[in-house]
């Protein structure tokens, strides 16, 4: 392993000692002119120095060529010199050979490898793209001019808030298109200042690297994107008030308020409920505050033998006359279904939610009508269990359990009681007042607008 290091060193070190030139002879000498290119028979010396200086003027007009020799002999063109790379090699070669009465070219160029030689060609390139710099500094002036007067335009207009407050339908629509004004204006400020400066390449690479940038950013935030655009929507047509009773995708409370990420609520049990605005709005809402009528329902038995059609009229009778029961739409009741020991009677009444509260008002109309019932001679069936004894169970027991078993008087409330618990139906409005009372404490920003459509 030690050896072939050697030798790959050794191998190296003598390819850069071979000048340019040897390699161009060993390249030239087997330099085929081919059939298609007449060598002339005899030698025109004046020919050669017509040629030879014709090259020199092509080189001492290139800078990286100056340093190069030529002299033509029988049309055979040789360089000598040195240039800073072996690139600039190859181009004096490449034009000597262009070069009319030049039958082949001997390049015996050599490579430049002193400091000043490096250093004068970098340092003449610095001073090029300074003096450059210096000439292009009025445009500058006029781009940066150009970018800021843009700029500050659309800076002034998206900052007109009352202006957008008052073509938007919402605060929170008047920020984002105040936002949008700057974005969009400051982009075009940058636009019109890279075309003025000609950089035409670095604004394509610019508006693409943005490009494939938010396309990036757009898949790693999608929730947020997602929950974002849901909030305008929602704030754009709201399909809910501030303290409305709803249902949102099976939670159930009122609302607080909606902010840009998710809306709010305060449940029946007075806790706090954040749900994503993204689900939200694609969620199905109950709202049960939009309508002020509401219907409730209960389901009452009575014993299979009973006359199903006058237990309903009694029923519907006894609803008829609670105070809180609407009598438009009017209360009905049907008999649901037949059971084996009994008919299944089911009650519908109608309420004002803004005057009565729904629970205590389905409980009081539940009672009244049992009540009704059981003065009406109607029996609620009570559970039937059937016993089996066997053989051996003692006779004693046996015949305990033929006996009949002792009447008991009915379970029927009194009058009074029935109205006193239908008297109070009064609406439970503790949830609605800390859902009230939390909205005038807290100054956290409130998308749900009074003024905005409402689906």
């Amino acid at each position: 392993m030690l050896g072939f290091l050697i030798r790959f060193f050794l191998i190296a070190a003598l390819a850069l000692a071979v000048p340019a030139s040897a390699l161009g002879q060993e390249a030239g000498a087997g330099d085929d002119p081919g059939p298609s290119t007449p060598i002339s028979t005899e030698a025109d010396p004046e020919q050669d120095g017509r040629t030879a200086r014709r090259i020199e003027q092509i080189f001492f007009e290139i800078e990286a060529l100056s340093g190069v020799a030529v002299s033509v002999e029988s049309g055979v063109a040789t360089l000598t010199g040195e240039t800073a790379s072996a690139a600039a090699a190859l181009r004096a070669e490449t034009l000597a050979a262009r070069v009319d009465g030049v039958v082949t070219v001997e390049n015996r160029i050599g490579r430049d490898v002193s400091v000043g030689g490096r250093l004068d060609p970098a340092l003449g390139e610095a001073a090029y793209m300074l003096r450059g710099g210096v000439r292009a500094l009025p445009l500058v002036g006029l781009a940066l001019l150009v970018f800021l007067a843009i700029a500050a335009l659309g800076w002034m207009v998206a900052g007109r808030t009352t202006l957008w407050r008052r073509v938007t339908p919402n605060l929170f629509v008047a920020e984002l298109v105040s936002a949008s004004v700057r974005v969009a204006t400051l982009m075009l400020a940058i636009i019109a200042a890279l075309s003025l400066l000609d950089a035409t390449a670095f604004l394509g690479a610019l508006l693409g690297a943005a490009g494939v940038a938010g396309l990036a950013l757009g898949f790693a935030v999608k929730d947020t994107i997602e929950n974002y655009v849901a909030s305008v929507m929602l704030s754009v047509r709201q399909p809910f008030r501030p303290n409305d009773h709803v249902v949102i995708d099976g939670k159930e409370g009122r609302v607080i308020r909606l902010t840009s990420r998710a809306t709010v609520l305060m449940t029946l049990d007075g806790n706090h409920l954040r749900i994503p605005n993204g689900a939200v709005f694609k969620a199905m809402i109950l709202n049960y505050t939009r309508n002020a009528e509401r219907r409730f329902d209960f389901k009452l038995g009575v014993d299979a033998d009973d006359d199903g059609e006058a237990a309903v009229r009694t029923g519907v009778e006894a609803l008829t006359q609670l105070k809180f029961v609407l009598g438009d739409p009017e209360p009905a009741g049907f008999i649901e279904q037949a059971g084996d020991s009994t008919l299944d009677l089911r009650f519908h009444a109608w309420i004002d939610q803004t005057a009565t509260d729904y629970m205590k008002s389905r409980s009081a109309a539940l009672a009244a009508v049992k009540a009704a019932l059981e003065r009406g001679g109607f029996t609620l069936p009570e559970p039937i269990y059937r016993l089996r004894f066997d053989s051996g169970t003692p006779a004693s027991a046996r015949d305990d359990a033929n006996l009949p078993a002792a009447s008991s008087p009915p379970r029927t409330a009194p009058p009074a009681q029935a109205g006193a618990i239908a008297a109070d139906t009064k609406p439970d409005e503790a949830i609605k007042r800390r859902v009230d009372a939390e909205r005038a404490e807290t100054r956290d920003p409130d998308l749900l607008s009074p003024d905005a459509p409402s689906e």
